[in-house]
């Protein structure tokens, strides 16, 4: 076949099974979306703003198991879609960005709407293409969803000029791609494999600690099941939760900043420490120096080999698949008649559950004014844990962290590594396109909402039933918290003043609004929301301006030095 670059890239995305196409048209790619009009096997979803796209793809690929596309023109599109990109970098997200660009003659000459989208989005992407000939653009797309898919995955951006888009060649899709300098590994060693599984059954006061990397590589089965045949005690990191289901006896709760005490006291306690498709970044192990004042062995499972000993001193590295390293460990375990020590292990979680004991996610609730924390249990009841939260940024995302238990990787997104204002509602766009008729419910606050409120716009147009909880407290919330704790209470352009009504401003969208003021009023509201299958509906719960997220650990401190409530400021 004979094609255009605009028809061999369509045809490309139809091969490797696209169902979406998150973007916005311009000057750059109008043979690329010319090309989309004619076919009917992908949909494009047409969203306000490019940033919005590619955080609707990362959604996409966050809740699935698939690569999420997003397609954006030259110039202000691309730059426009660097943050979501970095997002997805960041917390490791495969997808593969398409970015129109001027025509190759033109490249350099400062042409309308042109920017080196290449050099600009080479620190925050995997890999990055720019296709100056139309003859590689077949191999170049292959190329781009498996360096997306495989290894550490990430986002891969590919820029096509104009008139590439427009050029013809012969075209056939390549059934393989081989790339001399990127071979990912994928089996873990086995020596290590046996050195760690030696170390875990040796140990006394043994901890598991699991992050994104569970999630992504579709190992929480194979997770649960050695938890539960080893009976140690774990703990999932923000991007972790679901890898192991929270409602287990076994599970801690969230390490690091907001994490619970008993999972970060048996962090830092542990005489084996075994991390799981994680990194020891800064917002969970806090202190390095102070993390390694406790001696322990540290046996660390990732697909990456530059995450490990990065950040603390490893005894044990395994480079793999996590669900092929931990498949490996259950074979041994299960042909290997030795366990650890019971009595050991008995002592060790009575310590363990005298740190549960002091409940420090207890709070004060009333019957005068709507606590955060409320609505999040009441969303959890309502759902019956099963729906899919996206978040925003700030202390809604803590609090819904904290408060709705995941049992089930995938349905918990968020913008974890770059902690992104304005992700929830293009995430629940995505999450709610992968996942028809599944509850998907945004928690968010009224500063992060309002980054991509324009997407109202597209939820109307493609009738996305998504229900926004919005955590109303007047103030830019964790700006707030740290400067009452640690600013003097100077809060510095932490206020809102100027806050529309939200109710009404999603009912001129075409949406459902309701504002709730009253505590007693949450949950029916809550569950006339989830009754109206349809509809976008738009909750703006009035809550405690002046509530904190307890506990917490200030930055440069260790994971002993919590702070459990306002008494220990």
């Amino acid at each position: 076949m004979v094609l255009t670059g605009a028809e061999i890239l369509i045809k490309c995305l139809q091969e490797e099974k696209v169902e979406y196409v998150f973007g916005y048209p311009g000057g750059a790619v109008l043979f690329l979306y010319d090309e989309l009009f004619k076919q009917e096997q992908i949909r494009h979803v047409l969203v306000r703003h490019e940033q919005a796209a590619v955080h609707a793809a990362d959604a996409y690929s966050r809740s699935t198991e698939q690569v999420g596309v997003a397609l954006v023109t030259s110039g202000p599109g691309a730059t426009n879609a660097v943050t979501g990109i970095a997002t997805a970098f960041c917390d490791s997200i495969p997808m593969v960005i398409i970015s129109g660009q001027v025509p190759t003659g033109a490249i350099g000459q400062d042409a309308f709407q042109e920017v080196d989208t290449v050099g600009i989005t080479r620190p925050c992407v995997k890999h990055n293409f720019l296709v100056k000939d139309v003859r590689d653009l077949a191999s170049t797309i292959k190329k781009a969803f498996y360096l997306a898919r495989t290894g550490r995955p990430g986002p891969v951006l590919v820029d096509i000029p104009k008139d590439v888009s427009n050029t013809k060649c012969a075209f056939e899709y390549p059934k393989t791609i081989e790339m001399r300098s990127y071979n990912p590994v994928v089996k873990g060693h086995q020596g290590q494999i046996k050195k760690a599984l030696q170390l875990l059954l040796e140990a006394k006061r043994p901890m598991i600690y699991t992050g994104g990397g569970v999630v992504l590589g579709n190992a929480a089965e194979q997770l649960t099941k050695l938890t539960r045949m080893l009976g140690f005690p774990i703990t999932n990191t923000l991007m972790g939760l679901g890898g192991y289901p929270a409602s287990d006896r076994q599970y801690l709760g969230m390490p690091g900043m907001h994490g619970t005490y008993e999972a970060n006291m048996s962090m830092q306690y542990s005489d084996v420490l075994i991390a799981i498709g994680a990194r020891f970044d800064d917002r969970v192990i806090g202190d390095p120096s102070h993390f390694a004042s406790e001696p322990r062995k540290i046996i660390h499972i990732d697909i990456d080999p530059s995450s490990i000993s990065k950040r603390v001193k490893v005894d044990v590295p395994i480079v793999g698949n996590i669900a092929d390293v931990l498949d490996e460990m259950i074979k041994l375990l299960e042909a290997n008649p030795a366990r650890p020590d019971p009595e050991a292990l008995g002592v060790w979680w009575k310590q363990v559950e005298e740190w549960r004991r002091r409940d420090c996610m207890k709070y004060r609730n009333s019957d005068e004014i709507i606590k955060p924390q409320y609505v999040i249990q009441k969303l959890w009841e309502v759902t019956d844990g099963d729906a899919f939260i996206t978040s925003d940024v700030g202390q809604h995302q803590m609090w819904a962290a904290q408060y709705y238990r995941f049992d089930k990787p995938r349905r918990w997104l968020n913008s974890g590594g770059l902690g992104t204002m304005g992700v929830g509602l293009p995430y629940a766009m995505g999450a709610q396109l992968a996942h028809p008729g599944s509850p998907v419910a945004c928690v968010t606050g009224e500063a992060s909402i309002q980054m991509n409120i324009q997407e109202l716009s597209t939820c109307r147009q493609f009738r996305l039933p998504i229900k926004i909880c919005n955590l109303n407290n007047r103030y830019l919330g964790m700006v707030r918290q740290w400067q009452e704790m640690f600013h003097g209470g100077r809060y510095s352009e932490s206020y809102m003043d100027s806050l529309p009504d939200f109710a009404k401003l999603a009912e001129s969208y075409g949406h459902v609004g309701l504002r709730v003021d009253k505590p007693g009023d949450v949950e029916g509201a809550l569950r006339e929301a989830f009754k109206r299958k349809n509809d976008l509906v738009f909750l703006d719960f009035q809550v405690d301006q002046t509530e904190n997220v307890y506990p917490m650990v200030q930055g440069g401190k260790g994971l002993t030095e919590m702070i459990l409530s306002a008494e220990d400021l």
